[in-house]
């Protein structure tokens, strides 16, 4: 649920992430009984637990279609990973998988843990994707179409340039959200979005986990995986692999916010697609994994911990985006918020200081004329001092009582 040492010094994540473990069950014990549908919703659960709570507030028939949609593109995101599969039988599989679905019969053993179980037992989705409606079926397999071919072109073509990287981005990240707005579409909850802007949707979170990732994908086994695009990292270091090491740390963080500052050109798009959003559901389920992005993106910014750990937010603070995540107006709290937060990180002396700051500025610009600044729940900046320590004390208070009734039902035994 999160270490009581970080409830303590953020008391108020207390309550969200109670109803986030509560939320969690309460997914676990709706998993349908139909053995097809009960190992999707199992998997589901297994490779992305926050994925699978959001996905849960949507219609029935739309979960499903998005449930598939995305243990499909997991499982195509399996074989691109797996590191160990040759070029020569790894790039056909890519490009026929869209076919592969439609085959009950069909399997290939590759990853670890719970994706090789995906892979081994890929026949319950295939047979739970042919369930779907018909318009739910060409959109998945069209998406997975255009993304096989994508990523098969990129086994045997390096990142070289900003062109090269929004391009593999867009057929790993950017087609999935061209194909969430078709099945948006499909349901009759929403009109079809302009593609540029669900690519947008895509690219920023996409490149927000590139970003994050650095150290797990180069120290991938037994091949190194590299996105950070040649054209940006080549001003800082002679191989992308020398940002982390300590004496390139300087360097590693100006290449560092070399690459957020690309990733938050996408900000705006991302505010406009939520803003024309209907449905409350789609809306939440757009929403959270977005605030999410720029948050990492604010605390991935200017930090060197990124080439030598993992950087995320904390557990109380996803639970509380989660949990908070209700109308535009918090979504455009929010970015401003990590957008404010990001801006303070910025040191003048930063070779992209004032292109981030630009960047920035237009965020926070889009999010102020929007008019509903005033109306949002601010959890991300807070005076934590006063309302921390206060809640401190009543969380003592709270422990007191409970462990006196505790210590009063054994006496009394």
């Amino acid at each position: 649920m999160g270490s009581l040492g970080a409830i303590l010094k953020h008391p108020e994540d207390f309550c969200p992430l109670m109803k986030l473990k509560m939320a969690a069950r309460k997914a676990e014990k709706q998993i349908p009984p139909e053995p097809h549908w009960a190992f999707c919703y199992s998997m589901l659960h297994k490779v992305s637990r926050s994925f699978a709570l959001v996905i849960q507030q949507l219609g029935t028939e739309l979960r499903n279609a998005v449930c598939i949609f995305y243990l499909v593109l997991r499982a195509l995101d399996t074989v691109e990973d797996d590191t160990s599969i040759a070029t020569d039988v790894k790039v056909p599989i890519l490009i026929g998988f869209h076919r592969h679905v439609y085959d009950r019969d069909w399997h290939f053993s590759c990853g670890t843990k719970e994706y090789k179980v995906l892979m081994d037992q890929f026949h319950h989705v295939s047979t739970a994707f042919l369930e779907l409606g018909k318009n739910y079926q060409e959109a998945i397999e069209d998406i997975t179409k255009r993304m096989g071919a994508g990523m098969a072109k990129f086994i045997c073509k390096e990142v070289e340039t900003i062109d090269d990287y929004d391009e593999y981005c867009h057929y790993v990240a950017g087609l999935v959200g061209l194909g969430l707005s078709k099945l948006f579409h499909a349901s009759g909850s929403e009109d079809l979005a302009l593609d540029y802007l669900s690519n947008s949707m895509g690219l920023f979170l996409q490149k927000t986990n590139i970003i994050r990732d650095y150290l797990e994908d180069i120290n991938e086994i037994p091949k190194s995986r590299m996105f950070w695009p040649r054209q940006i990292w080549n001003k800082y270091v002679n191989k992308l692999e020398d940002l982390k090491y300590e004496e390139n740390s300087v360097k590693a963080v100006q290449c560092l916010n070399d690459m957020v500052t690309n990733a938050l050109m996408h900000g705006e798009d991302c505010l406009k697609y939520m803003s024309a959003l209907r449905n409350v559901a789609i809306f939440r389920f757009c929403a959270i994994p977005q605030i999410m992005a720029i948050g990492t993106l604010a605390l991935c910014y200017n930090n060197i911990e990124v080439f030598r750990g993992v950087v995320k937010m904390r557990r109380g603070l996803t639970a509380k985006v989660i949990d908070q995540t209700k109308t535009m107006s918090d979504v455009y709290g929010a970015f401003f918020d990590f957008a404010s937060m990001l801006e303070s990180k910025v040191d003048k002396n930063d070779p992209n200081a004032t292109k981030t700051l630009n960047r920035l500025q237009v965020i926070q610009k889009t999010c102020r004329e929007s008019g509903l600044l005033s109306k949002r729940k601010s959890y991300v900046l807070k005076n934590e001092n006063g309302y921390g320590s206060t809640m401190i004390v009543v969380l003592v208070i709270l422990i007191s009582i409970i462990f006196a009734y505790l210590s009063a039902n054994h006496h009394n035994k």
